[in-house]
């Protein structure tokens, strides 16, 4: 079962998307984030060195949160789940390998580690938006709960008797709110933002960001759960003292490639021609 899932090359544009509509996107079916985390699965299985190092990588920052802020839960909270925010720029490395996959080419983390050693600015300018927007929910997140909570929030059972099973405070559940109010667009930003800049050398940090949310609203539903899912996960890797996250950070990885993959029209497609693109910025 794993050489067939090593061997398998998902077509670039896969029979079961529909017409490209305007936008460059298509409308992808509500089956399809299942297909997209078989085929990062594919990918993490046919090059797992460089899929598990990225993992373990965010493993052993988990880990250097948790001791750094053991006594400060109240900031580890909103630490942990910004995490989601920052991701796809962690994972920029993962989308390459499953690019050279796609190409034929046999994947080396090497191949990961030159798309940050070529110094492209439009990455690293999305990548200083996503991580002022993980900035600012942790901020918010420490001020709400140390301003609000009924005592201080040192420890995991603080914030879990304070906050999550308080029972006459709706603390956790604004918490939540904030959370997927500052989640929700950034998400919509980045779906595929970030493959799509490492993809096409001519595309600006304003257009793979518009094209982004393009692909959301032709696909509202599909988008929500893939959402769903990965969030499901990732909190899954964290439930196992962040060890899960090792397989996690790069099966999701790869799987966003292949959702980008799904979702974009490529450039040769005929509903992409047109003026051509202005300058990047």
């Amino acid at each position: 079962m794993a050489s067939d899932l090593s061997t398998h090359t998902p077509p670039a544009t896969p029979p079961s998307a529909g017409p490209p509509p305007r936008g460059g996107v298509r409308e992808v079916d509500l089956r399809r984030p299942l297909a997209w985390l078989r085929l990062g699965l594919a990918d993490l299985v046919a090059a797992p060195v460089p899929g598990l190092a990225h993992g373990l990588a965010a493993a052993v920052f988990g880990w250097a949160l948790v001791w750094l802020a053991r006594d400060h839960f109240w900031g580890l909270a909103g630490a942990f789940s910004g995490f989601l925010i920052v991701a796809p720029i962690v994972a920029t490395g993962l989308y390459e390998i499953s690019r050279e996959r796609e190409r034929g080419q046999p994947p080396r983390l090497a191949h990961a580690l030159r798309v940050w050693k070529g110094g492209d600015r439009r990455l690293m300018r999305f990548g200083l938006l996503l991580g002022l927007a993980g900035t600012g929910w942790v901020l918010t997140s420490a001020s709400l709960i140390t301003r609000y909570a009924a005592q201080p929030v040192n420890r995991p059972l603080d914030f879990l008797h304070l906050v999550v099973l308080h029972p006459s405070s709706w603390l956790f559940e604004v918490w939540l709110a904030l959370g997927a109010l500052l989640a929700a667009p950034v998400f919509a930003s980045s779906v595929v933002a970030l493959p799509l800049l490492l993809d096409r050398k001519g595309v600006s940090v304003l257009q793979a960001v518009l094209t982004s949310w393009h692909a959301v609203l032709a696909s509202p539903a599909t988008m929500a759960l893939w959402a769903a899912l990965i969030l499901a996960l990732t909190g899954l890797g964290m439930a196992t003292l962040l060890l899960g996250l090792v397989v996690i950070v790069p099966w999701l990885g790869h799987a966003s490639w292949h959702a980008y993959r799904d979702i974009v029209v490529p450039e040769e497609a005929p509903a992409t021609s047109g003026p051509p693109a202005q300058e990047p910025r």
